[in-house]
C-alpha cells in the first residue's frame, strides 16, 4: 500500500521537474548567450555550453552605453513608485476594511472595475493630460500615480489581508483614546508584513521590468532607464544579441536578488491573502 501511495507522488514529483527544467531553460539560454561571440548564438545545432568562454561583451556593453546611469534613474523611478504604492494602497485598503462609511462597497467595485480597463484604453487620454501640464520628459507620469492608490489589485489584496486581523483589536485601541491612524500605523502595519512584502516584490518587478511607460514619457536619452537602455542594442536592420543578452542579465540579478531574499514572505503572504475574507 505505501509503494501504491508513493507511485503517484513521484509521478507528480517528476512532472513538477519538468516543469522547472522548461522554465529555467530560457534563462540559462540567456545566461549562456552572453558568454558566447553573436555567431555562435543562434547557431545549429545548439552549443549549450559557450566555447569559447568570453568576458568581452559585458564590457563592451557597459562600455558603449552609459548604463550607470539608466541604473540611477530606474533606482529613483523604482524607489518612489514603491514608497507610493505601499504608503498609499495600504491607507485606502484600511479604509475600505476598517472603517465603515456610506458608499464604501460602491468605491470599493468601482476601484475594483478599473482593472478591466486595458492601458491601451486609457493611454491616450492620459498621455494628453500629462502634457497639459508640462510632465512629458520627466519622471512625474511615472511616479506620481503611485501617491493616488498604489492600484486597484494592491488596495484589493491588502484590504482581503485587512479583514482577516480580528476587530477586537482596533476596539482595544479605542477604548485606550486612540485613532484611526494610530490603529493604522501601530497595529495593523505591523501584522501585514507579508502582505506588504508582497505588494512590495510586484512593484518592485513591474516597475523595474517596465518598458512601455518610460518609452511613452521620457525622450532625453540621460533620463532612459535600464529597460529603455537594452532596446538601443536593436535597431530596425540589425541587432547585437551578444551585448544584449550580457546586459539584460546584469539587469536580471537585482530581481533575482530581491525575489529569494522575499520568497519567504512572498510565499506566506500569498498564501494568506487567500485566505482572507
Amino acid at each position: 500500500m505505501k509503494k501504491k501511495k508513493r507511485i503517484p507522488k513521484i509521478i507528480v514529483s517528476v512532472i513538477l521537474l519538468a516543469g522547472a527544467v522548461i522554465c529555467l531553460v530560457p534563462f540559462y539560454w540567456l545566461v549562456r548567450s552572453s558568454f558566447m561571440k553573436i555567431e555562435q548564438i543562434f547557431r545549429m545545432p545548439p552549443e549549450w555550453i559557450p566555447d569559447p568562454f568570453t568576458l568581452e561583451n559585458y564590457k563592451q556593453a557597459f562600455t558603449l552605453l552609459p548604463f550607470g546611469q539608466y541604473f540611477l534613474n530606474t533606482i529613483i523611478i523604482v524607489a518612489a513608485v514603491m514608497a507610493g504604492t505601499l504608503l498609499t494602497s495600504s491607507i485606502c485598503a484600511y479604509g475600505f476594511s476598517r472603517i465603515e462609511w456610506k458608499g464604501r462597497n460602491l468605491v470599493f467595485s468601482l476601484i475594483l472595475s478599473s482593472m478591466m480597463l486595458p492601458y491601451a484604453a486609457t493611454l491616450i487620454p492620459t498621455f494628453i493630460g500629462w502634457s497639459k501640464v508640462g510632465a512629458i520628459n520627466t519622471y512625474l507620469p511615472l511616479t506620481i500615480p503611485a501617491w493616488f492608490g498604489g492600484g486597484a489589485f494592491n488596495i484589493f489584496l491588502l484590504k482581503q489581508f485587512f479583514q482577516g486581523i480580528p476587530r477586537e483589536l482596533d476596539e482595544s485601541a479605542v477604548m485606550d483614546g486612540a485613532g484611526h491612524f494610530t490603529i493604522y500605523s501601530r497595529i495593523i502595519l505591523p501584522l501585514v508584513k507579508p502582505a506588504l512584502v508582497v505588494v512590495a516584490l510586484f512593484t518592485f518587478m513591474n516597475t523595474w521590468n517596465d518598458f512601455l511607460a518610460p518609452l511613452i514619457y521620457i525622450n532625453d536619452d540621460n533620463k532612459f532607464t535600464l529597460a529603455l537602455g537594452l532596446q538601443l542594442f536593436t535597431s530596425q536592420y540589425t541587432a547585437q544579441w551578444h551585448l544584449l543578452m550580457a546586459a539584460a542579465t546584469v539587469i536580471l540579478i537585482p530581481v533575482v536578488i530581491v525575489f529569494l531574499f522575499g520568497q519567504k514572505y512572498f510565499i506566506e503572504g500569498i498564501t494568506m491573502t487567500g485566505l482572507k475574507g
